[in-house]
């Protein structure tokens, strides 16, 4: 117990050291809009009410959805007017809506929660209709027609949740939706739908062994092979579950799917999923003597296209459930994995107060879970449907929902590790970027604070593990509120993100913002921006090669840009500013690196023929994140102070002040009027510097020269 114990503390305290890694560079809201990498978007009825979109690349258009409303912004022509619909619920039901209990403002309107792509010409939308579900089509043309209408609306039940916030996840496959929700108006009834085209409605039974109060994540079709009749949609969701009664029940992530061509069984699980099964997600670090650290609740998924449809990458977002430590985790699985875990053993045990075990007795034919198709197939027994299957599968299936192994991620470990950050992480998309030396994973990480991580994953050479390289932290919304949805265009190279306050459409890369000089932009260490001989640009792989420099697996300067000064030590041509401090007072002298992770040195010249001496801190003057704190100033601390950030051999010269001391009063000689007087002239010279309360700055006054002579020049004869 006592080795498994400081087993685990040691791995908290690496997880903690490796997890704090800031980023190169903090944008901030107003940077943002200033520099024009960020346009928002809130709405035309007062507050958006956000909750869903849908980007439309074939069609330039990017649909949102609101609080009883649905807008239509065309991305070739940004600053177009939105279209608007506006769709509140069936009249009547707002009133008992309220009535029921339930909050007029926040749940009793329609939050439109489902946009998909439904044909060529119309999109499936879904709201809450104040917790009366509705559906209904909307008209958005072919492309180029810019249409935009909703008809034939109809009852949501069992497409849509009824809660504004509840958890959630729907995919359109066939012409049908395939939806995870609670199904009911107290949210107690969770299930898998399918509905809304021609194949039978089918459903989830009412069973904890199949969903255990689930909530859902994210639902993909992704086809298993190249007959289109083994065709499945997977839903990743967590759950609560526990090995034996009288356990606590524990938060598990899980991959479940159905077959397309599902259509329930003929005796047994009639419009019920025949086909449904389900494993565990794992996400964790392993730990010495097998005590691993691990990240149980699944926040997001992103499903990475690649050039095989049949194989794409599904990256996911995970959190702590731990009291002991805070942190989030991306971990990345293969289909072929998935795949495998769910043709392996079934798990069974005998009673609840027995343990899981691999099932090892004779699993009937064709196997449970699997799509009526021409696998399933024998020369002497044909399963066209799902229909024609046993019941003897049936009850197995519906016996069995389980699979024994659970699912590993890649190299068996997260590609990317966070902890104890100063918010959560909510939101995940992934770009796959091509650079000089490769291709490169971006990470785009929105969090419960209104900013977005942008995060390169490095991997080690000969080794398993990565390299957390945090390129920018952008505060893309004011107000510190959760992103709820973000969606990525490769095309316009763009981020959608969406909260509660509205929608904002933010550049995926602003290179020039690293700097001017060809060791800024190799110091950014951004696979999307390069130096192409005279500025820090954006990377075209097809481009001039000559001066293109580019390292973000290193960022070494010295090795990229070796023909550049890399010590830009040129005071002479940074303004000088002049800060006045009364002695015994404090005075903050303000130097802030543009890089977090660029160190400071601060030099000190006393008189113009000395030379520069470097600042020796003590209890007395602290050098702090944002600049030089002297904590209470002397007469010797006068001179022209020198800040210079260094940053992996490259240094640049960042802030020149010239620090005047001056004792102003001698309370037995100039009178209070005067002290104040020359008190408010130091305070309007320092704009920025700390101007002290009366008392605190008097008492640093009174030791001044009756005679004026400690005075410079400007205040002797006032």
């Amino acid at each position: 117990m006592r080795a498994a114990a400081a087993a685990a503390c040691w791995l908290w305290g690496a997880l903690l050291a490796a997890g704090r890694s800031p980023p190169r560079l903090r944008l901030p809201y107003r940077e943002l809009l200033s520099t024009n990498r960020s346009v928002l978007f809130f709405g035309l009825r007062g507050p958006l009410g956000f909750r869903c979109l849908y980007l439309d690349e074939y069609r330039d258009r990017l649909f949102i959805g609101g609080k009883d409303v649905l807008y239509s912004l065309r991305l070739d022509r940004p600053g177009a007017a939105a279209e608007e619909i506006y769709w509140p619920p069936a009249p009547g039901q707002t009133e008992e809506c309220v009535r029921k209990g339930k909050d007029a403002a926040t749940e009793c309107a329609n939050f439109v929660r489902l946009l998909h792509p439904y044909n060529r010409t119309h999109l499936l939308a879904c709201g809450t209709g104040a917790f009366r579900p509705l559906c209904a089509f909307v008209r958005v043309g072919h492309r180029g027609e810019h249409a935009f209408g909703l008809e034939g609306a109809e009852s949501g039940r069992g497409r849509c949740p009824h809660e504004p916030s509840g958890a959630f996840a729907s995919a359109v496959a066939g012409g049908q939706l395939y939806a995870g929700l609670a199904a009911d108006f107290l949210g107690r009834q969770p299930l898998v739908f399918r509905s809304a085209g021609a194949r039978p409605a089918l459903r989830t039974e009412t069973d904890p062994r199949l969903l255990s109060e689930p909530e859902f994540v994210a639902a993909y079709p992704i086809p298993d092979s190249d007959d289109r009749d083994d065709d499945k949609v997977y839903f990743f969701f967590t759950e609560k579950v526990s090995e034996a009664d009288g356990e606590e029940r524990a938060v598990v992530s899980r991959v479940a799917r159905v077959c397309v061509n599902d259509a329930g069984g003929q005796r047994v699980l009639v419009n019920k999923w025949s086909t449904f099964s389900k494993a565990r997600l794992v996400c964790a670090v392993p730990g010495p003597r097998g005590v691993d650290t691990r990240f149980d609740a699944l926040e997001d998924v992103f499903l990475l296209r690649t050039k095989d449809g049949k194989s794409p990458e599904v990256f996911g977002l995970f959190s702590t459930v731990s009291h002991v430590f805070r942190g989030s985790a991306v971990c990345v699985y293969r289909m072929a994995d998935i795949r495998e875990v769910f043709n392996g053993p079934f798990a069974h045990r005998d009673s609840p107060l027995h343990q899981w075990a691999a099932y090892e007795g004779r699993v009937p034919y064709p196997r449970p879970g699997v799509c009526p198709s021409k696998t399933t197939n024998q020369p002497r027994r044909h399963y066209s449907t799902t229909k024609d299957y046993p019941d003897d599968v049936l009850r197995f299936a519906r016996a069995h929902p389980l699979m024994y192994k659970p699912v590993y991620p890649r190299h068996r470990q997260p590609l990317l590790v966070k902890t104890n950050l100063q918010y959560h992480l909510r939101q995940l998309v992934v770009d796959r970027v091509e650079a000089e030396d490769g291709q490169y994973d971006v990470l785009f990480l929105g969090t419960d604070a209104g900013s977005v991580l942008k995060v390169v994953p490095l991997q080690k050479a000969n080794s398993a593990a990565t390299e957390e390289v945090v390129l920018e932290e952008l505060q893309v919304f004011e107000a510190p509120v959760p992103i709820t949805q973000m969606e990525i265009s490769v095309k316009r190279q763009t981020l959608y993100v969406g909260s509660s306050l509205g929608v904002a459409q933010v550049r995926l890369h602003q290179c020039e913002t690293y700097g001017t000089a060809c060791a800024e932009c190799c110091l950014a260490r951004d696979p999307y921006c390069a130096w192409d001989g005279t500025a820090c640009a954006h990377y075209q792989p097809a481009g001039k090669r000559r001066h293109r420099r580019q390292d973000v697996r290193h960022g070494n300067p010295m090795h990229q840009c070796p023909d550049q000064n890399l010590t830009v030590d040129d005071f002479e041509h940074v303004e000088e500013k002049v800060l006045y401090g009364a002695e015994h007072n404090s005075t903050f002298l303000e130097c802030a690196p543009r890089s977090p992770q660029a160190s400071v040195q601060w030099f000190v010249q006393r008189r113009p023929d000395e030379q520069r001496d470097e600042v020796k801190t003590d209890e007395r003057v602290v050098q702090t994140e944002r600049g030089l704190l002297f904590r209470q100033l002397r007469r010797r601390d006068a001179g022209v102070y020198y800040c210079r950030t260094l940053e992996r051999g490259f240094a640049r010269a960042a802030a020149r002040t010239a620090l005047e001391v001056s004792s102003l009063c001698w309370s037995k000689i100039l009178g209070s009027r005067e002290c104040r007087l020359k008190r408010s002239m130091i305070c309007r010279a320092n704009a920025k510097a700390l101007c002290m309360g009366s008392s605190s700055y008097s008492s640093g006054l009174r030791s001044a020269d009756p005679a004026g002579r400690s005075l410079p020049w400007w205040m002797r004869h006032r």
